[in-house]
C-alpha cells in the first residue's frame, strides 16, 4: 500500500508533501517527505481519522498519543489524504479507524463537573434567587410593582381564554356594588400600601389569587361553590394578606430569575414565553410555609376588626377541601397549599370578634355578587 497526502506537523503552519508507505513488518504507516528531517513511524493500530472537517473526500487522520494531557488523547500532528484507494484501504482495513478513545477518569471528572454545576444550579434556584427576590421584592417601586402585576394579570386572562384584556370581566352593578362594600368592609382602618383592585373573572375555576401591585382576582366559579357571604370575605382577607407582605411580587421575581437562569441554560426564551410562565405561576401559586402562616394569620385579624369570624377562613378551607374532586379536574386553589389541617385548627383557635357578629353581606348582597357574571338571582 502506497500513497501520496499532505502532513501538517501541528506546531506550524507548514504543509508538507509526503508519501505514505506501509513498514516492512506491516504494523505501521511510515511517512517519508523531503522537507521532514526524518521519516515517521505511526502504529496502524493508533490511526484515528477526524471528523471535524467539510471535504467528504477527504480524509484527515491522526493517532492515539497517551502522551497528550488532554481528555481526548491525539497528536496534534495531521495527514490529509485525497488519495480514493488510499482512504477505501483504511477504511477497509483499520477497523478502530474511527474510534473515540477517552483518556482513564474522563468519565468520572466529567460526572464530577456536571454535578457540581447541577448543584450550582439548584443552590441559584433554591437558596440565591428566592433571598434576592425577598430584597427587590421590598425595594421594588409600588408604582413599577403596579404597572409589572397589570402586564402579569393581563397574560393570565388570556390564559384563561379572554379573547381581550377585560372581556372576561364581570361588572354586573349590583355584583359590582357588593364586592366594593365586602372590600370596603375588611379595609376599613387600615392603612395599606396599595389601592387594592379586585375583580372577579367569568371563569369556572374555584380559585382566587393576588397579582403584584394590590391587584386580586376571583373566579366565579369561587362564588358559585362558596356557602356564604363570610367565607367569601375570608378568601379576600387572605389574599389581602399576600398583598401586604408582597408574596404575589416576591413569587413572580423568583418565576422571572428562574426562567432567566433555565433560558440561559437551555435555550433562550422570549418575553411572552416567560410571562405566561410568570402567570400560570401565579394561577396556580403556593407560597411556602411561612408566607401562607402569615397571610393565615392577617387574615384572622382583618376578619375580627371587620366583625366576621375568622372561623369563616376554616369553613372555606374545609369546603374547598370537600370540593376537590368536583371542580372539572382543577382543584381548588387552596388545595395545593401546604398543612391544610393545622390552618384549619389554626382558624378556629383564632380569637372571636367583640361584639356583635353580622354577615359580610346581607342576603341581597350576596345573591348580587354571586350573579355579578349575570347568572340569574
Amino acid at each position: 500500500m502506497e500513497g501520496r497526502a499532505s502532513f501538517h506537523d501541528g506546531g506550524t503552519a507548514a504543509r508538507h508533501e509526503v508519501r505514505l508507505r506501509l513498514s516492512e513488518d506491516n504494523q505501521a504507516l511510515v511517512i517519508e517527505g523531503d522537507s521532514l528531517p526524518a521519516p515517521l513511524r505511526w502504529p496502524l493500530a493508533d490511526l484515528r481519522a477526524l471528523g471535524d472537517h467539510a471535504d467528504a473526500a477527504r480524509l484527515v487522520v491522526t493517532r492515539h498519543a497517551d502522551h497528550v494531557p488532554d481528555a481526548l488523547p491525539r497528536d496534534p500532528a495531521r495527514l490529509v489524504i485525497e488519495d480514493p484507494r488510499l482512504i477505501e484501504w483504511l477504511h477497509r482495513t483499520r477497523p478502530r479507524l474511527h474510534r473515540r478513545d477517552l483518556r482513564a477518569g474522563t468519565g468520572r471528572r466529567v460526572a464530577l463537573r456536571l454535578g457540581g454545576a447541577l448543584a450550582a444550579v439548584l443552590l441559584m434556584l433554591f437558596v440565591i434567587l428566592p433571598s434576592m427576590a425577598g430584597t427587590l421584592a421590598r425595594l421594588l417601586p409600588v408604582e413599577r410593582e403596579v404597572a409589572f402585576g397589570r402586564t402579569v394579570t393581563a397574560q393570565m386572562e388570556r390564559m384563561l381564554g379572554a379573547e381581550s384584556p377585560g372581556s372576561l370581566d364581570c361588572e354586573a352593578p349590583g355584583g359590582t356594588a357588593a364586592l366594593e362594600a365586602m372590600v370596603a368592609r375588611l379595609t376599613e382602618g387600615r392603612a395599606l400600601d396599595y389601592d387594592l383592585r379586585v375583580r372577579v373573572l367569568d371563569s369556572g375555576m374555584v380559585n382566587a389569587f393576588a397579582a403584584p401591585g394590590g391587584q386580586i382576582v376571583v373566579m366565579r366559579g369561587l362564588l358559585d361553590k362558596a356557602e356564604g357571604p363570610d367565607m367569601v370575605a375570608a378568601v379576600l382577607a387572605h389574599e389581602i394578606g399576600h398583598v401586604v407582605h408582597r408574596d404575589p411580587t416576591r413569587n413572580a421575581l423568583r418565576a422571572a430569575g428562574s426562567v432567566g437562569l433555565l433560558g440561559l441554560l437551555f435555550g433562550d426564551f422570549t418575553g411572552g414565553a416567560a410571562m405566561v410562565l410568570l402567570a400560570d405561576r401565579l394561577i396556580n401559586a403556593s407560597y411556602g410555609q411561612e408566607a401562607e402562616t402569615q397571610a393565615d394569620i392577617y387574615a384572622h385579624a382583618m376578619l375580627r376588626d371587620a366583625g366576621l369570624p375568622p372561623a369563616a377562613l376554616a369553613e372555606m378551607f374545609e369546603r374547598f377541601r370537600d370540593l376537590g374532586g368536583e371542580v372539572d379536574g382543577a382543584l381548588a386553589h387552596f388545595m395545593s397549599h401546604p398543612r391544610l389541617s393545622e390552618r384549619i385548627d389554626g382558624a378556629r383557635a383564632a380569637p372571636p370578634p367583640e361584639g356583635a357578629v353580622t354577615p359580610a353581606l346581607d342576603p341581597g348582597q350576596w345573591r348580587a355578587l354571586q350573579g355579578i357574571c349575570g347568572a340569574p338571582d
